[in-house]
């Protein structure tokens, strides 16, 4: 299969590659579409025969419930059969957050395809902020399944050209959006009885979700079997070099003879990082939406190197640091 990479750098060619993007969509094929977390990988969410689509260009396992995105607020209770406790917070919330890196896990309806859900009686939902994404599921208007576009378990992507390293000849199209804004994946909340759970961190922080909602929040639950939401198995956004966490890399010497990458946190000054082969920073002056925007380039860059493994330095556990450090921690999972 050949796999077109369309512009939408300009207003004409965003135009025509919405449309081709909407053609292919409603030919029942996935399209790589830019969000503002991570490139997803989309297709009609309520055809089973083109989610599953999205299940075999990523080599995904179908146990892994997919996040289906809406082309407006009103599609949410066509999708979700919201209880009434739960309303009210669930108002707060999509007002506050939507459109944004928000996941709502919610009592589904039936209309829902058991494949999108992974047989779960729940549904992940939430709407894109991103220009791209929003023109072409408006012009599509019905909603897209769209999990991140690479290959299961890899590192998510956050241009288009990772998309097209992971995917090329796989799906007919790639949309390019520019990198994404946030660089890691949604924040997913499970709505029960009108209180909240956190089933993954992301780019909103709890802190965030509970000023606006004033309900309970329970720590964030260890990997799920079969998975709640997607990003809970313990091994995940991984490159294929071994990655470890390290607590700090001045006091760390690589063994003889190995070729160390270093993704570093705390940079000293007049410090010598010279036998690390390769070295990147998430961010020279430690801001943490630095940092989680370029996490999974630098990966990638760092996996591309020819290494025998990277170091990865841990960041503080604050805010958006709880994210970066739950993808940090699932790529040094063992597979």
């Amino acid at each position: 299969m050949e796999t077109a990479l369309l512009s939408t750098a300009t207003p004409r060619d965003r135009d025509a590659a919405v449309l081709r993007a909407v053609a292919v969509l409603t030919a029942g094929e996935p399209v790589a579409l830019p969000t503002e977390t991570v490139y997803g990988l989309a297709a009609d969410a309520l055809r089973p025969a083109a989610a599953v689509k999205i299940f075999e260009a990523k080599e995904r396992p179908f146990f892994d419930p997919l996040i289906v995105h809406l082309p407006s607020r009103g599609w949410l209770d066509e999708l979700a059969d919201i209880p009434s406790e739960s309303r009210a917070v669930v108002a707060v919330l999509t007002e506050r957050f939507w459109p944004g890196p928000l996941t709502l896990v919610l009592p589904r309806r039936a209309v829902v395809p058991d494949i999108v859900t992974a047989g779960l009686e729940t549904v992940a939902v939430r709407m894109s902020a991103h220009p791209v994404f929003r023109e072409v599921i408006a012009r599509f208007g019905r909603p897209l399944a769209a999990p991140s576009a690479n290959r299961f378990g890899r590192i998510s992507p956050t241009t288009a050209a990772h998309v097209r390293a992971e995917l090329a000849g796989r799906i007919p199209l790639i949309l390019d959006g520019g990198p994404a804004l946030h660089g890691v994946e949604s924040t997913i909340i499970a709505v029960e009885g009108g209180r909240l759970r956190m089933l993954r961190a992301g780019p909103i922080a709890a802190d965030e979700l509970a000023a606006a909602g004033g309900c309970l929040f329970a720590p964030a639950s260890a990997a799920a079997a079969p998975p709640e939401a997607p990003g809970q198995l313990a091994s995940h956004y991984a490159p294929g070099t071994p990655l470890h966490l390290i607590d700090d890399a001045t006091v760390l010497t690589p063994g003889s003879g190995v070729r160390a990458g270093l993704l570093g946190w705390k940079r000293v000054a007049n410090h010598s990082y010279g036998r690390f082969a390769h070295a990147e920073w998430l961010s020279e002056r430690q801001d943490l939406r630095e940092a989680a925007a370029g996490l999974f380039a630098k990966m990638r860059r760092l996996d591309d190197a020819g290494l025998d493994v990277i170091l990865a330095e841990k960041l503080p556990e604050s805010g958006l640091g709880i994210a970066i450090m739950d993808r940090l921690r699932k790529a040094a999972h063992p597979k």
